[in-house]
């Protein structure tokens, strides 16, 4: 069980990990080594997520949703198989922790009658800026 905050933890066997070649650094091993991970998540069938969660999650993930809803992470910046895993699962983790954090709805709020005062001051000093720049011709 891989936990994410005190009431959401995913099961391991939701997550199915690919090895694939790397195109970061690694030297010659890039060409003969599997080292990037490519880390999937089946976030529309997890039972482990509250519905809330998975909605917030498949908005944050964009690019890295697929149509089916499952999330794709690649991990390639490290020489290493296992350094790659951590950080495929720490990305995932840090995910669904900000997925999990519900957002705060905005009041609507009225602006006060000293803030529209000093607004509408404002815009009298502009104008009148703007009509200094105006050269009127004087007809003598």
């Amino acid at each position: 069980m891989i936990r994410i905050t005190d009431h959401i933890s995913i099961d391991e066997s939701e997550i199915e990990e690919s090895f694939v070649r790397s195109s970061g650094p690694g030297g010659q091993n890039v060409n003969k080594l599997s080292t990037a991970v490519q880390l999937r998540f089946d976030v529309r069938r997890s039972p482990s997520l509250p519905n809330d969660v998975a909605i917030r999650l498949m908005r944050l993930a964009g690019k890295r949703m697929t149509k089916d809803g499952v999330l794709v992470l690649i991990a390639q910046n490290h020489r290493t198989q296992e350094r790659n895993r951590a950080e495929a699962l720490e990305r995932l983790v840090a995910l669904v922790q900000e997925a999990a954090v519900r957002p705060v709805p905005r009041r609507a709020t009225k602006p006060t009658k000293a803030s529209k005062e000093r607004r509408i001051e404002g815009k009298k000093r502009r104008s009148g800026i703007k009509n200094l720049r105006q050269s009127k011709p004087s007809w003598d």
